[in-house]
């Protein structure tokens, strides 16, 4: 207890201190990102203020912004305007181009580009859509850009290319929510439980990874230490919760209760300290990389990078090492496993650690993908990360990697057909109609029951 005490005594030093010295950081430069906030005023009228007001939005959370250049240089003094939802503001790009309008409440929201303040000889490009409508889905942030020069004409992309696109986006989402699904599959295969707390381990990592960065930590650092911290709060679950239930002999179904009372404690620990505000980490707004004909943000690009490295790490782990042959004997049968001389207790604390790790590291890349840090960022995605685990075949580590790209690709290449609130939906569709064809899942193995 005194261990569990230390710990969430430093969490909770961490989020107290963490939001006011994040204030101090200073803005991403203006070749990699839009300005988080206008650096003008225009005027703008919404439901609670008079109508003379002055307001560009900087009072909320949920963004829309861009950035605004002719012929890679930058353009100031130009007028951009928001509205919807009985809300209306606007805002003046900055000297570097950059424009930001908070909105009140997330939906769909009308945004225009006063081309009367336009400099002289300077257009959209043809085709540009202006006004044009742009809905918030899963995200705090949503970038639109208006693209200027003279004789431009915008050409549309191909059907090709756009289902090339979200299958590149769909691939980078499924292996971050890999990260995690494998980490709640070890846990389930080895124990048996469904922990609902795994969500508030993918926020904790996220959250961790802000406080250390604004601490003033290199990044670099503080995205290890949080991934440490992830595993460390693996490690204080099994010791201090876990392991005694263990031993007591406790049902599966109330540990499954029990954990969805600590997801709930976690979660709302998790908000009073750190607030129900969105937070950025560093750089989360990267530039957009073409590699031929993909276009795919920079942080996307590292994600899949990242996840795709760590998967392959846990699975020579898995296959080569001698603690990753303990624990699928573990996992296939702990009673033998202990017979046979391995240390049960020893091997499930082990994998605590590394659920809790992988989570930690889903939930920065969950940060920079969505993006954003929020207290229930975590419980966004439990569901398809349950959907992962069971697709792929529960406890079944590679199938929980093979549900994961399944999920996040039939979420993205979803868009092309289906509206941005319904993709989540559409991949879990997908789940109920394989299992009504393979109940145990992909990889799973069939089971008599009774």
């Amino acid at each position: 207890m005194g261990m569990l005490a230390a710990v969430l005594g430093i969490f909770a030093g961490l989020l107290l201190a963490a939001p006011a010295v994040h204030a101090t950081t200073a803005p991403p430069p203006a070749s990699e990102s839009p300005a988080p906030e206008s650096s003008t005023e225009a005027t703008a009228q919404d439901s609670g203020s008079s109508g003379d007001e002055v307001t560009d939005g900087a009072e909320y959370q949920d963004r829309i912004s861009g950035v605004l250049r002719n012929e890679g240089s930058p353009v100031a003094g130009v007028t951009i305007k928001a509205s919807g939802n009985g809300y209306e503001a606007e805002t003046e790009t900055a000297e570097n181009g950059s424009w930001s309008i908070g909105v009140p409440e997330q939906g769909a929201f009308e945004v225009e580009l006063d081309e009367s303040t336009l400099p002289e000889g300077v257009a959209l490009a043809e085709g540009q859509q202006n006004p044009r409508t742009v809905t918030f889905a899963g995200t705090s942030n949503i970038t639109t850009l208006f693209l200027l020069g003279e004789g431009i004409v915008l050409q549309g992309d191909t059907f090709g290319t756009k289902l090339v696109e979200r299958a590149v986006a769909g691939l980078s989402f499924g292996l971050l929510l890999a990260l995690s699904a494998v980490g709640l599959s070890l846990i389930f295969g080895t124990t048996g439980l469904t922990n609902f707390a795994h969500g508030e381990m993918v926020t904790f990592g996220a959250v961790l990874a802000f406080g250390f960065s604004a601490l003033g930590l290199p990044l670099w650092l503080a995205l290890i230490l949080a991934v440490v911290g992830g595993a460390g709060l693996g490690y204080v679950q099994d010791a201090g919760l876990w392991k005694p239930l263990r031993k007591r002999g406790t049902g599966l179904v109330p540990m499954m209760i029990v954990s969805i009372g600590l997801a709930l404690a976690l979660r709302y620990t998790i908000l009073f300290f750190f607030g129900g505000a969105t937070q950025q980490l560093p750089d989360s707004q990267s530039p957009m990389l073409e590699l031929g004909p993909v276009s795919i943000s920079r942080n996307n690009l590292v994600s899949l990078a990242v996840s795709l490295v760590v998967i392959l790490i846990v699975a020579a782990l898995l296959l080569r090492t001698r603690i990753g042959k303990a624990t699928r004997a573990v996992a296939d049968n702990p009673p033998l496993a202990a017979a046979s001389g391995i240390d049960v207790d020893r091997v499930i604390r082990i994998v605590w650690m590394a659920g809790g790790a992988l989570a930690a590291l889903g939930g920065i890349l969950w940060a920079y993908y969505r993006p954003g840090v929020s207290f229930n960022m975590g419980q966004q995605i439990l569901l398809l990360i349950f959907a992962s685990v069971t697709l792929g075949g529960l406890g079944t580590v590679f199938g929980a990697l093979i549900g994961s790209i399944i999920v996040g690709l039939f979420v993205e290449i979803s868009t092309l057909w289906l509206e941005a609130d319904l993709k989540y939906v559409g991949a879990l569709l997908i789940m109920i109609l394989v299992l009504l064809v393979r109940p145990q899942g992909i990889l799973g193995r069939r089971e008599r029951i009774g």
